[in-house]
């Protein structure tokens, strides 16, 4: 009997001492870290188990062994909380710090950038041609609708949602520039004043030169004179390109959009403006000028009279063939 009682003495001892040994053993695996090479991104499929997960992290090096994260994660309850996404972890990350990465679900943020001046066409298929967004656009959205600039997202996040928060935020800042706007000018709603903005988009790429040109067109809409502005002639051909030559067939062909032929604005917007050519087509400078012409180097010389307008062409011209030769 006494023999008996020392044999479960040494065994509750032993029992004890592996648990300790094993809880030691745990601890230590679940805080060192994996020491990875570099930063790694990885990938949690959507419906991915705790089990999945952890090979995943395991075969990828991010930890070192999938059980003590198992373990961990059942312990504190948080197997059924990890959420799927992109994410990146550090070269020294512990097994606790990715347990916690995934539980709060902080996935890797991506972005996209949609610059100025590009047709409603030509943002969807930027959106298309990105790897991190899922899902279709079945529609191309309105022309001047879509707001450029840079936008956030997860990997996973849908095309169509970024489609909607562009809408949405152009939305918002039209309504709030248009609240403001230089009441004398000859612009009736918001939706002709983001018209006028895409021409202005077309037409330069300089800042402080839109001001300018929207003069020019408001000057010359107050008139009743034609807009005479080349990106609408392009816009109205099918499959010309901004940089291709206008001929003579091309400004006397009669579309929606060809200022040459219609007097006042386009009958749409001919791209998605951005914000400072929305602010010129609403606050222009106030000028004397009714026409503009190349001058090189991206900025244009403004002129009163069609005299001057005239010259100025000749002088582009001649500079255009300096080039040439």
């Amino acid at each position: 009997m006494y023999s008996l009682v020392r044999v479960i003495g040494l065994l509750g001892i032993l029992f004890t001492s592996g648990l300790f040994s094993l809880g030691c053993y745990m601890y230590l695996e679940f805080n060192r870290p994996a020491e990875l090479q570099s930063d790694k991104v990885i990938i949690i499929p959507k419906g991915s188990g705790l089990n999945e997960i952890a090979s995943l992290l395991s075969d990828n090096g991010v930890i070192k062994s999938k059980y003590p994260f198992i373990l961990a994660a059942k312990i504190f309850g948080l197997s059924g909380r990890l959420k799927a996404g992109e994410y990146e972890f550090s070269t020294m990350v512990k097994p606790a710090a990715v347990l916690e990465i995934l539980t709060a679900g902080r996935t890797l943020v991506r972005h996209i950038t949609i610059p100025e001046g590009l047709t409603s066409k030509e943002i969807v298929k930027l959106l298309k041609e990105e790897n991190g967004l899922v899902g279709t656009i079945n529609s191309t959205p309105p022309e001047g609708s879509l707001l450029p600039e840079t936008y956030y997202y997860s990997f996973g996040d849908s095309r169509l949602e970024i489609v909607n928060r562009m809408k949405k935020q152009f939305t918002k800042k039209l309504k709030e520039l248009w609240d403001t706007r230089n009441p004398n000018i000859p612009i009736k709603t918001s939706y002709e004043a983001v018209i006028l903005a895409s021409i202005i988009e077309k037409e330069t790429a300089i800042r402080e030169e839109r001001f300018l040109i929207a003069s020019v067109f408001t000057n010359r809409l107050s008139r009743k004179m034609r807009l005479q502005s080349d990106p609408t002639v392009i816009y109205g051909v099918a499959g010309k390109d901004l940089n291709e030559p206008i001929t003579q067939t091309d400004l006397r062909r009669e579309t929606a959009h060809n200022t040459y032929v219609i007097r006042g604005l386009p009958k749409t917007p001919i791209c998605n403006p951005g914000i400072a050519s929305i602010e010129a087509a609403l606050y222009p400078a106030t000028t004397s000028y009714f026409y503009f012409v190349a001058k090189g180097g991206g900025r244009h010389s403004f002129s009163k009279t069609l005299k001057e307008h005239n010259i100025n062409v000749k002088k582009w011209r001649k500079a255009q063939e300096k080039i040439s030769k």
